[in-house]
């Protein structure tokens, strides 16, 4: 901690209140389309953990989700959210790891975890508490106008509110590879649990990839290894677990037996155990975002591309 820090407190809002306890954060209703008017704010979705960092008494813990203590583990977070102009705050918001393009990706956030997490960043975007008052039935807009107050200066990052067209918004998040939308009623309060006032639409891209083979669990189809062509080499793009029914795994093992090959066709060789196969073999894939190596995340089997072969 920084010695001779002065701790400055905006004017109090809210409701007089005690320092609670954890809160139980507040979650978005999934959408098949976005909103749009005026009645909506929208936020991008960042691809990380979901935190709510408590400052009281010049002490700071960071909790998970589900109310979990992980502030060691978490130290650099505890350690900017100490520089916050309040005296005490209850901050809801996202740990990420920012990529080189401004995306986050979660498989480099868990990479990070394994050593010092010093690239981490607490992405702040509601405040729920702040020097005795607690915020939470305020309307959102002012909520973020103080929070973005609080932690400027920091090294948090604030998570800005667009005033714009909700579905040109989700259509250029999903254009430059972000995790989606999360839009929120301008004036609700902090929702309890899930909610209609704050909903979300993830983006999922799609991909044609080379099967590089298949994994059986005795006799159980058990999904596809797929690869992406580099050049002459094929690199490894993850396993899909889901989209199979019993149609479309006699087929694909219709197609995939007879193509078995004894080692990996990958140019670069995973640990993964597999029967591998020769890769001409087109799947369309669809699939949430790429990790930072071009592995898909949440990926979905949708058919066997012959168009394409």
């Amino acid at each position: 901690m920084t010695v001779g820090f002065q701790r400055k407190k905006p004017e109090a809002i809210g409701k007089k209140a005690l320092f609670p306890g954890f809160i139980a954060p507040a979650l978005a209703s999934p959408i098949d389309k976005v909103p749009r008017g005026a009645r909506w704010v929208h936020e991008i979705k960042f691809d990380g953990y979901r935190v709510q960092v408590h400052l009281a008494n010049e002490r700071v813990t960071v909790f998970t989700r589900r109310g979990n203590d992980w502030t060691k583990r978490f130290k650099k977070v505890a350690d900017d959210t100490w520089h916050v102009s309040a005296a005490s705050a209850i901050i809801d918001g996202e740990i990420v790891v920012p990529g080189p393009d401004g995306t986050t990706d979660f498989s480099m956030l868990q990479n990070e975890l394994k050593g010092t997490s010093k690239r981490i960043v607490l992405v702040a975007f509601d405040l729920l508490y702040l020097n005795g008052c607690d915020l939470r039935k305020l309307p959102l807009h002012e909520r973020k106008t103080t929070l973005k107050k609080i932690v400027a200066g920091t090294d948090i990052q604030f998570s800005e509110s667009f005033d714009v067209d909700g579905p040109e918004m989700f259509a250029h998040a999903c254009k430059i590879g972000l995790e989606g939308v999360v839009s929120k009623v301008r004036d609700s309060a902090y929702p309890m649990g899930r909610s209609r006032d704050w909903v979300k639409r993830t983006c999922a891209q799609r991909e044609t990839l080379p099967i590089a083979g298949f994994v059986l669990d005795g006799d159980k189809w058990d999904g596809i290894y797929v690869g992406r062509r580099k050049g002459n080499d094929l690199i490894y793009a993850g396993k899909v677990d889901h989209g199979f029914d019993k149609a479309s795994i006699a087929d694909l093992r219709k197609r995939l037996e007879p193509l078995i090959r004894k080692t990996q066709p990958y140019s670069k060789r995973i640990s993964h155990r597999a029967i591998w196969v020769e890769p001409t073999v087109l799947a369309e894939i669809e699939y949430r975002a790429k990790s930072a190596e071009g592995k898909v995340r949440h990926p979905f089997f949708r058919g066997v591309r012959e168009d394409l072969r």
